[in-house]
């Protein structure tokens, strides 16, 4: 039997919190794992070189922590040893990639924000992109508390 693959994508919102927990739980229960990626958005602006350098650099060191932080939560609470990728770029192409890159990923795993917009990769992938996913999309509500996400998990 294969070993049942769980892409999150971690950033510093409440909905990636939510479809961490859920593909954690799902991958304990299953015997599965969980890979992270955190994804650098490229800068907006471009400063001289050796400043435009150290600005990728730092946004990078901090994609780093994040998602070396979240694998450690991850790790504490579930027992599942995430895979960690840091990427730069644009969020679409970059997951898009990612999923080309690594055909053993079951499930894209997303979190939708409680309220408002439900931010740019849900946006894309549960409509236009849908079709060109090569895995099932998981979408988690944002507004689940720990319990509901456990109990749906």
């Amino acid at each position: 039997m294969a070993v049942r693959i769980y892409l999150v994508i971690v950033d510093e919102t409440e909905e990636a919190q939510v479809a961490l927990r859920f593909a954690s739980r799902r991958a304990a229960k299953t015997g599965g794992q969980v890979h992270l990626l955190a994804i650098v958005p490229r800068q907006e602006f471009v400063a001289f070189g050796g400043v435009q350098a150290t600005i990728e650099q730092e946004a990078r060191d901090k994609a780093e922590v994040m998602a070396t932080s979240a694998a450690g939560n991850l790790a504490t609470e579930s027992g599942v040893m995430p895979t960690i990728a840091v990427r730069q770029g644009d969020g679409i192409k970059v997951v898009s990639e990612y999923l080309m890159e690594h055909p053993e990923v079951s499930a894209l795993v997303l979190g939708s924000a409680a309220v408002g917009n439900p931010g740019p990769l849900v946006s894309h992938f549960s409509s236009a992109g849908i079709g060109a996913l090569s895995c099932p999309l998981y979408l988690v509500p944002g507004g689940l508390d720990e319990a509901a996400i456990d109990r749906l998990s």
